[in-house]
C-alpha cells in the first residue's frame, strides 16, 4: 500500500468547493473533515480529482441529515462489531474454556482475528472516508479543552470519529492478534503443581493435586497463607522462591504444568523416583513472548504517525492519559512517606521484618478474620459449578441494592463459563448479546480464591452491561478506559464477604480498608512502572534477544524496587515486581489497575451515605467520555491520589 496522500493544493480545492456549497459557517468542520479524510486516502483509493469529487458528494452539511448519518453508521458498526465479537468468542472457546483436550487446530483458530480485514475493507468501499469526512478525529488535547461543553450527541459523533484514525494492513493486525493469542495461551497453561513441591528436608507443604496458575494463583496463595501463622510463612517463602525461578527463567522446564516430578525450589533440584535428575531450564520463553508482542506492535508503528509507538497508542490513545502523566502520578504516590508508616504497622502485625512478598500483605482485609477452610467450605458448597454461580447472580445483585426486577434484568445479560485459565470477563459487542463471566472451578467446587476472583469479574460484567444497554448512543458504549471497569470490579470484589452473608467483627473496618487500599495501590503501581519501563527499554533496544530482555526486565524490576520499595521494606535488589503475567499476555495493561484502584477509592468515598445501586447505574450510564470529564460527572472531582493520601494521614494519626 502506497502512503502518498492528496497534495495540499488538492485539500485546499476540496475545502473551498465545500465551503461554496455549504457556507462559511461550516469552515472549521469542513477543514477538519477534509484534512482527516486526506490523511487516510492514498493513491490506491483514487487520484486527486477522485478525492475532491468524493468530498463534494459525501459531506453532509445539513444538521438533520448528519444526525441521521450518525444514527445509521452507529447501527451498522454495532452489528459489525457485535457479530465479530461473537465469532471471536466462538473461535476462542476451546482455548478460553475448560472444554477438554486442546488440539493444535484450537490454538490456530484462537489466534485468528476475524476483524483483521475490516479497516481495509471499509477503506476500499469508502465507508471509512465518509466517517472521516463528516466525523473527523479530535486529539486528546482537543477533547480535554472542548469536551466539557459538548452535548451527548456531539460526544457520540466524536467517538465515531475515533473509529478511523489510521490504516493498518490486515496482515499486520493479524500478526498482532496472533502474538497476543500465543502469549495468552502460554500464560493460561503455566501452572505450578504445588503438591509436587518439597522443602530441602523433603517436606510437602501443599496438598496433592493443588495446581496454581502463575502469577495470579501463586499470589493469592501467599495472601491466604497469612492466616496460617508460622506454617504460612514457610509456604510463602517457598512460593517466593518459585516466583524468582520463573522470573530468572531457571525454573526446570519439566515441572511446569507437570506433576510427574518433585521439585525443591530452594536448591532448584528436580527428583524422579526419589533420585535427583538433570533437567534443563525453561528457555526464556517468558521473555520471548514479550518480544513477540513488541515486534508485532513495531510493525503497526509506521501506520500511525501521530502515535508511532505502542506506548503512545496505549496511553494517549487507548487510556487517553499520556504516559508522562501516569509516571508522574505514580512517582508522586510511591514517594509518599505515609507508605513507610504503613509498612511499620504491617511489621507489628506479622511480628517480623518485612519480606519482599509482603507487597501482597492481606491482613487488613476483613476476610482475614475467617479461616481459609471455613471460606472454602462455604463457597464450594454454594457454587459446585458455573451454573450455580450464574443462578445466584440476581440474588447477589439484590443484596447490593438493586430491585428484584433490575437485578434479574442485569443478570439475564450475563452468562457464566468454566475458564481454562484464571478467569476473565468478556463483554457483549452489541445489544441482544450477553457478557461472559469466565471462572475457574475445580471438580470439588469453587474455592474461596476462585469465588473472590469471580465476584471481581462479575463487577466487570455489570459495568459491561450497564454501559452497553443503558447508554443513549451506541458510540458512547463502554467506559473511558479499562481502569474504569477495573474500579467497579474492585468495588464488587470488596463486597465478596457480605455477598456470602458474612460480616467482620472488627470495629476499625474503615481504618483497615484505608490501610489496605494504600498498600495494594503501592504494589500495583510498582509493577505498572516495570511494565512501562520494559516497553521503553525495548523501543530503545529494538534488536534485543530474549536473554538481553530477561536481564533488562530483572534490572528494571530491581531499579523500581530500590527507588520506591527498599526504604519501606529495608531490602534492596528484589525482582518480585517482574512476576506479573499481564506483562506477557496483556502488555501495558497493569497501569490500568492502579488507575482502577484510585478511581475505586474515589467512587467508594463518594458512595458513602448514598444508594449504591442507583449511583452505580448513574455513573456507568455516562459511557465512554474521556477520563477526567467522566470522573467529574461521577464524583465531582478529577482523578487524584490526594483523597487516598488525605484519608491515610487521618488513619495514621490514630495509630
Amino acid at each position: 500500500m502506497t502512503n502518498l496522500r492528496p497534495a495540499e493544493n488538492t485539500i485546499h480545492l476540496a475545502v473551498d468547493s465545500l465551503i461554496r456549497l455549504h457556507g462559511e459557517t461550516l469552515r472549521f468542520t469542513i477543514q477538519k473533515g477534509v484534512k482527516h479524510a486526506a490523511s487516510l486516502w492514498t493513491t490506491t483509493d483514487g487520484n486527486d480529482r477522485d478525492f475532491v469529487n468524493f468530498c463534494a458528494a459525501n459531506f453532509q452539511g445539513d444538521p438533520k441529515k448528519r444526525d441521521l448519518l450518525l444514527a445509521k453508521l452507529s447501527t451498522y458498526l454495532e452489528s459489525l462489531g457485535g457479530h465479530f465479537n461473537k465469532i471471536t468468542l466462538d473461535l476462542r472457546q476451546n482455548v478460553d474454556l475448560n472444554n477438554g483436550e486442546l488440539l493444535e487446530i484450537d490454538k490456530i483458530f484462537s489466534g485468528y482475528s476475524v476483524g483483521a480485514h475490516l479497516q481495509d475493507d471499509l477503506c476500499k468501499n469508502k465507508i471509512a472516508f465518509v466517517v472521516a469526512l463528516n466525523f473527523p478525529f479530535y486529539s486528546l488535547e482537543e477533547k480535554e479543552k472542548e469536551g466539557k461543553n459538548w452535548s451527548r450527541s456531539q460526544w457520540a459523533a466524536i467517538r465515531l470519529g475515533d473509529q478511523f484514525v489510521s490504516r493498518i494492513p490486515a496482515e499486520v493486525s493479524q500478526a498482532v492478534a496472533k502474538a497476543e493469542a500465543d502469549a495468552d495461551l502460554y500464560i493460561a497453561e503455566y501452572n505450578i503443581q504445588m503438591g509436587s513441591l518439597r522443602t530441602e528436608e523433603d517436606a510437602q507443604l501443599f496438598p496433592d493435586k493443588m495446581s496454581l496458575l502463575s502469577h495470579w494463583n501463586l499470589r493469592d496463595e501467599i495472601k491466604a497463607d497469612y492466616a496460617d501463622g508460622d506454617k504460612g510463612l514457610v509456604k510463602q517463602k517457598m512460593i517466593y522462591n518459585v516466583m524468582q525461578h520463573i522470573i530468572n527463567q531457571d525454573i526446570p522446564a519439566k515441572v511446569i504444568n507437570n506433576p510427574a516430578y518433585l521439585w525443591k525450589p530452594e536448591s532448584n533440584q528436580v527428583m524422579e523416583n526419589n533420585k535427583v535428575v538433570a533437567c534443563s531450564a525453561e528457555p526464556n520463553s517468558r521473555y520471548q513472548q514479550i518480544l513477540n508482542n513488541f515486534h508485532a506492535q513495531q510493525a503497526v508503528d509506521t501506520y500511525v504517525p501521530e502515535m508511532n509507538t505502542f506506548i503512545k497508542r496505549k496511553f494517549s490513545g487507548e487510556m487517553e492519559i499520556p504516559v508522562e502523566q501516569v509516571e508522574e502520578l505514580f512517582d508522586r504516590y510511591l514517594k509518599s512517606p505515609q507508605l513507610a508508616k504503613v509498612g511499620q504497622i504491617i511489621e507489628g502485625r506479622v511480628g517480623r521484618k518485612l519480606e519482599a512478598f509482603d507487597i501482597w500483605y492481606d491482613g487488613f482485609k476483613a476476610r482475614s478474620e475467617f479461616p481459609q477452610e471455613q471460606l472454602n467450605g462455604m463457597t464450594t458448597k454454594k457454587y459446585p459449578d458455573p451454573a450455580a454461580f450464574e443462578k445466584d447472580m440476581p440474588n447477589m445483585l439484590e443484596k447490593l441494592g438493586w430491585s428484584k426486577e433490575r437485578a434479574a434484568y442485569l443478570a439475564s445479560k450475563i452468562v457464566v463459563d468454566p475458564a481454562r485459565g484464571s478467569g476473565h470477563a468478556w463483554g457483549a459487542g452489541m445489544k441482544g448479546e450477553k457478557a461472559h463471566l469466565r471462572t475457574r472451578i475445580a471438580p470439588s467446587g469453587m474455592d474461596y480464591k476462585g469465588y473472590n476472583i469471580a465476584v471481581h469479574e462479575f463487577g466487570h460484567n455489570v459495568e459491561q452491561t450497564v454501559s452497553l444497554y443503558d447508554v443513549d448512543y451506541f458510540m458512547l458504549n463502554g467506559v473511558p478506559n479499562t481502569a474504569f471497569t477495573e474500579a467497579l470490579a474492585f468495588i464488587f470484589q470488596g463486597r465478596d464477604l457480605s455477598l456470602l452473608g458474612l460480616s467482620g467483627q472488627n470495629k476499625d473496618i474503615k481504618i483497615l480498608n484505608s490501610l489496605d487500599a494504600s498498600w495494594t495501590l503501592m504494589e500495583i503501581m510498582g509493577v505498572g512502572l516495570v511494565d512501562i519501563h520494559t516497553w521503553q527499554w525495548m523501543y530503545a533496544h529494538p534488536g534485543a534477544t530474549s536473554e538481553e530482555l530477561k536481564n533488562a526486565v530483572i534490572q528494571i524490576s530491581k531499579d523500581v524496587w530500590n527507588s520506591y520499595f527498599a526504604v519501606i521494606f529495608g531490602i534492596k535488589d528484589q525482582p518480585i515486581l517482574a512476576i506479573y503475567s499481564h506483562m506477557i499476555s496483556n502488555p501495558l495493561y497493569l497501569a490500568a489497575y492502579s488507575y482502577g484502584q484510585i478511581i475505586e477509592y474515589q467512587i467508594e468515598d463518594y458512595l458513602k451515605g448514598k444508594q449504591f445501586s442507583n449511583e452505580i447505574d448513574r455513573i456507568y450510564q455516562q459511557g465512554r467520555l474521556i477520563p477526567q470529564i467522566w470522573m467529574q460527572g461521577a464524583v465531582g472531582n478529577k482523578i487524584s491520589v490526594d483523597p487516598i493520601l488525605k484519608q491515610l494521614d487521618e488513619v495514621l494519626a490514630k495509630q
